[in-house]
């Protein structure tokens, strides 16, 4: 098993690559009462186009199997739900899908095992059939349309359609009532065989644990399953442009919501991390709570808290979104551009530029005090290539220059969109 520590945080991180191609990742929390365990695919939203190992022809299937199949895992051939069996144990269970990885998860103080147990039981045995297939498309077409219904929802998938021209990130997650309408039993199955191979899958823990003893129970509860080889995912080209600078729909809201979207393109991969810290910095030093312009537009009375700041990336696409109410979006947006104008022009202050990185980096450090971030950040991190621990590494060798680089090729007013959602 290779141990890897970070002297700074006073953390390790124990992995094991097993024979089947599984990823073990292990961070041990003495004296912690709390357990979390999260088992994930590299299989999100955007795989709707690939290649099955062994295969030349490339398969193409309805957009939103990824999220229907982590609906349908629960459901097992004698009748029980895993989710209500983790739940009388008394351990809080959950599943979610993202745009690159699908996640199954507990957390507990007690009867870990037992929940060990069903989590790797459930995830191993899926049971599809006609009936149930067809009764799910029911219920998550209910969900889609609670959705739609959703301005929060709305502003965010309007924003990555007018960044978007051709790639799957711009679609809900949860596809449409029409795409799920194509789903049954043999493209879950396939699907899950594909994607559900060990060799593409990570299992993180976190917790009070003695890391040889917990990685010996988790073999002993794998399938024998061998590693299929590589998937070949097939995403469409992307143009650099976006789409068009602005969108708006009309919705019952109080005051008007925005985002902000700033099209991206995925940094070398030995870059990525430093990109992304850069970006934070730049992000709380144009528009956090601390900045010039934070302070102007809640003065004014134009935004009444801080809009959440993200940079999402993953090997294949990249992208700014900074959301929150405004009174009036667009004189928002106008003075976002023209302070970033205005770094551009005259640099970025040094002081203000360290005193957010230093607390960015608190941020992070604060994160390894619970062991659901923790083990979540090693997943999907993951993912990405990355190991977290990278983040407090680099974060040191971010200086102003490099910020200033970052600031004049991803800040561009011809990569940013404006979505709205008002009355």
């Amino acid at each position: 098993m290779q141990v890897i520590e970070n002297l700074k945080i006073k953390e390790k991180l124990y992995t094991e690559k097993l024979e089947n191609g599984m990823t073990v990742m292990i961070i041990p929390k003495k004296d912690t009462q709390k357990k979390y365990v999260i088992w994930g695919t590299h299989y999100g939203s955007n795989d709707s186009k690939f290649v099955i190992p062994g295969n030349k022809e490339a398969i193409e299937v309805p957009k939103g199997v990824a999220h229907f199949l982590e609906h349908k895992m629960f459901e097992q051939e004698n009748g029980k739900n895993s989710l209500d069996v983790l739940t009388a144990l008394g351990v809080e269970a959950n599943a979610y899908t993202t745009n690159d990885h699908t996640a199954y998860l507990f957390e507990c103080t007690d009867k870990f095992y037992e929940a060990l147990d069903e989590l790797m039981d459930y995830v191993q045995h899926p049971y599809f059939t006609d009936e149930n297939v067809e009764k799910e498309k029911g219920i998550i077409g209910q969900e889609i349309m609670m959705y739609d219904d959703y301005p929060e929802w709305k502003v965010y998938l309007n924003t990555l359609e007018a960044m978007y021209h051709e790639h799957p990130v711009k679609l809900d997650i949860t596809g449409t009532i029409e795409t799920i309408s194509h789903i049954d039993k043999e493209v879950l199955y396939n699907c899950y065989n594909t994607f559900y191979n060990p060799s593409n899958m990570v299992l993180v823990v976190c917790g009070d644990f003695e890391p040889e003893e917990i990685l010996k129970e988790i073999e002993s509860r794998l399938l024998d399953k061998k590693s299929e080889g590589e998937i070949k995912r097939i995403y469409p080209t992307e143009s650099e442009e976006i789409v068009q600078s602005a969108i708006n729909q009309n919705m019952e809201v109080s005051m008007p919501l925005f985002t902000i979207g700033i099209k991206d393109k995925p940094a070398d991969e030995k870059e990525k991390v430093k990109k992304h810290i850069a970006i934070e910095i730049l992000l709380n030093l144009i528009l956090g709570r601390s900045s010039e312009l934070y302070k102007e537009l809640y003065n004014e009375g134009v935004i009444f808290a801080q809009p959440s700041l993200e940079y999402e990336f993953t090997s294949d696409y990249a992208h700014i979104l900074i959301t929150g109410q405004a009174t009036n979006p667009e004189e928002l947006f106008d003075k976002f551009k023209n302070k970033i104008s205005e770094i551009m022009q005259n640099g970025i202050n040094e002081d203000d530029f360290n005193r957010i990185k230093k607390m960015i980096y608190g941020g992070y450090v604060k994160e390894y005090n619970d062991v659901a971030e923790i083990a979540r950040m090693f997943l999907s991190d993951s993912f990405k290539g990355i190991n977290s621990f990278d983040y407090i590494e680099e974060i040191g060798s971010v200086n102003v220059e490099y910020g200033k680089q970052v600031l004049d090729i991803v800040f561009n007013d011809y990569k940013m969109v404006l979505s709205t959602v008002k009355k």
